[in-house]
């Protein structure tokens, strides 16, 4: 296990917040409050217990460890613990499996931890209507392939499907592979059950297709990395599984080459429902993990796919205009192919991590800035002296710059947290964003202003005032 990421000034560095002190009488208080009213196996305390649940895969860990885990099976369990939580002011932080990459689910001392991933029943599933309504620990895969005993799917396509929750999904807006096409997370939720701080249960949306009554409280939720409530059930829109998928594999002796290719497609209207683009390290890095060949067939490899009843007509268009510009095209309607090819994507991130302590970014630009954001990457690993290693979301602008660093180090250096400072302020000078889908967290709280400006930060800091006024739900995160 390598070791967490830390910095001698973490509040400066990484925007984590102070580390919330809970006083021994008021743990005490609340310990016995919970045992008393918790079925048993349901709390967990002492080191041992909470150490797990101190971090997330962003390996982001504040000072200290958490005061208690509740392992929730039902949601009375999750309002008991909310309401004696917010009655003494103690910090509650809710998880899913924590494979969040920002320091969303990071929880410190004198925090209580909502662990959610024992909440995992599929509640509903309507072939008719298309929906099903899920209990936020339900695996991302799973609800695809329950779905797809109907010949529907779960559009959602994280990377990281087959381990992370629905609800984790939903607390970060999770973006994914098929997100060019069908969207983020949020463009699937229709509607939301959660707890607000104190314990009381709100439902958000609809279930219907359309629905615009009051504010859209459904879409303030998702993406609000669990600072505004905790989320007990989601109501998702599932979508007919594709009658054809037609894949295809381009190699490009630069990345560079690789992102203007896909702005090239962008041009044309093409519409692939992924185009995944990998530099020449990650596939190294893959290679060397897997056992694969992929860097010896180029610096850099593109994998689009199309789908529906128009996939061939698109994936031929999309090749007419790569094999100007790649160094070999190859095409499979062979799903087994397929998913061997998309395993190299799927599989970038563990196998990164095999080389050392990964800084996860994630920025995102305007599609025909693709490229401009590549070579900001580059000069920025190379003005500092870093290792970097990119993959991308490429159809819809979305970039995972990684920084690679030796997990012998007891910090971030200074030289990684100024190359990832010039990533986020080239992507916002590019007209882009400081997160695309992983969230803020903590990890990325000391540029949020940047973006936000100064009265939408106000504002947004209003809104959580409203839903959680005494500042229990994941504080230091988000804001």
């Amino acid at each position: 296990m390598t070791a967490p990421l830390s910095d001698p000034d973490t509040a400066t560095r990484t925007g984590s917040a102070p580390t919330h002190a809970t006083d021994t009488d008021t743990a005490a208080a609340l310990l016995a409050a919970l045992r008393r009213e918790l079925p048993d196996g349901t709390l967990g305390t002492g080191p041992e217990a909470t150490g797990p649940y101190a971090t997330d895969r962003s390996g982001s860990r504040p000072a200290g460890l958490p005061l208690a885990v509740v392992h929730a099976t039902r949601t009375e369990h999750l309002k008991t613990a909310l309401r004696h939580a917010h009655a003494l002011r103690v910090p509650v932080v809710p998880r899913g499996a924590g494979t969040g990459l920002s320091g969303g689910a990071s929880a410190g001392a004198g925090s209580v931890v909502l662990d959610l991933s024992g909440m995992n029943r599929i509640l509903e599933l309507s072939p008719e209507e298309q929906i099903a309504v899920v209990e936020p620990g339900v695996i991302t895969a799973d609800l695809d392939r329950a779905a797809g005993e109907f010949g529907l799917a779960y559009a959602p396509d994280p990377a990281s499907a087959a381990i992370s929750t629905i609800g984790g999904n939903i607390a970060t807006n999770a973006g994914g592979l098929r997100c060019a096409k069908y969207g983020v997370t949020r463009d699937a939720v229709l509607g939301l059950d959660a707890l607000l701080a104190d314990g009381t249960p709100i439902r958000t949306g609809r279930r219907t297709v359309k629905g615009v009554t009051g504010y859209d409280l459904t879409g303030l939720l998702t993406g609000s990395e669990g600072t505004l409530g905790v989320i007990t059930a989601a109501t998702v829109r599932l979508r007919p599984v594709p009658e054809e998928t037609v894949t295809v594999a381009a190699y490009f002796a630069t990345f560079a080459e690789g992102a203007e290719a896909v702005s090239a497609l962008t041009a044309a209207r093409i519409e692939p429902a992924m185009a995944e683009l990998l530099d020449g390290p990650v596939l190294g890095a893959v290679d060397d993990a897997q056992g694969t060949d992929l860097r010896s067939r180029g610096g850099a490899l593109l994998l689009v796919q199309c789908d529906g009843r128009g996939a061939a007509a698109e994936a031929d268009a999309a090749v007419r205009r790569l094999r100007g510009r790649a160094d070999s095209v190859e095409v499979t309607k062979d799903p087994a192919e397929a998913e061997r090819l998309l395993a190299a994507r799927r599989l970038a991130l563990p196998s990164l991590e095999r080389l050392g302590r990964p800084l996860i970014e994630d920025i995102a630009v305007p599609r025909n800035q693709l490229a401009a954001a590549v070579r900001e990457i580059d000069a920025a690993a190379d003005r500092h002296g870093v290792r970097i290693f990119t993959f991308a979301h490429a159809a819809d602008g979305n970039l995972h710059p990684i920084l690679v660093l030796d997990p012998a180090l007891p910090a971030v250096p200074d030289a990684a947290w100024r190359a990832a400072g010039d990533i986020f302020s080239a992507a916002l000078r590019l007209g882009g964003t400081l997160t695309g889908e992983h969230g803020v967290g903590t990890l990325k709280r000391r540029w949020l202003g940047d973006e936000l400006g100064p009265d939408q930060h106000a504002l947004q800091r209003r809104l959580k005032a409203a839903f959680d006024p005494r500042g229990i739900l994941n504080p230091g995160k988000a804001l």
